[in-house]
């Protein structure tokens, strides 16, 4: 089976977009500090991105949750694979996303983490695919709003492969 990639998002509009949510979130925390809290595998692109362009002082963690398999839908099973390295309580936590479909992991993981005391929690995700919720999940700063398609790169993978593309790709299947 032969894969195709189409581009949807280029390089450029997501750079851009990305300065854009910097901005704005230096602007909300202006004289604080934030705590990203990065999404493995697929925000590590993202995460970095953003935080390199944050005006306002920056420290980041790691979790790995997941409801994906090798496929190209989500499971519905959520899995806490990596937990966070240091506690948040107290802190202003933005957690940051490649993507946002079902909303299954996120609701999980905004649930474990408002548990744990921090001052403020919000929601940050590169991408948003709402057409695919299947549940609600709140969403603070969304880079843009996609289509009910398989995307691949910047940080987004089809059975652990594209992740390095710069741009945002559709992949399409060939028989």
């Amino acid at each position: 089976m032969a894969e195709h990639i189409t581009t949807l998002i280029s390089e450029e509009k997501v750079t851009e977009r990305i300065q854009q949510m910097a901005d704005q979130i230096s602007r909300d925390y202006e004289g604080q500090s934030v705590h990203l809290i990065g999404i493995l595998k697929g925000s590590v692109f993202f995460v970095c991105e953003l935080a390199k362009r944050l005006s306002i002082p920056v420290s980041m963690d790691f979790m790995s949750v997941s409801s994906y398999g090798s496929g190209t839908k989500s499971s519905g099973v959520v899995r806490l694979i990596k937990d966070l390295d240091d506690p948040i309580e107290g802190r202003n936590v933005i957690v940051a996303e490649d993507i946002i479909d079902s909303g299954r992991t996120l609701s999980y993981l905004m649930e474990n983490l408002a548990d744990r005391g921090p001052d403020t929690l919000r929601l940050c995700t590169l991408l948003d695919k709402p057409d695919r919720r299947v549940v609600d999940v709140k969403v603070d700063y969304t880079g843009f709003e996609i289509p009910d398609e398989f995307v691949v790169g910047y940080g987004l993978d089809y059975d652990q492969r594209y992740r390095n593309l710069p741009y945002i790709g559709v992949i399409s299947f060939d028989e």
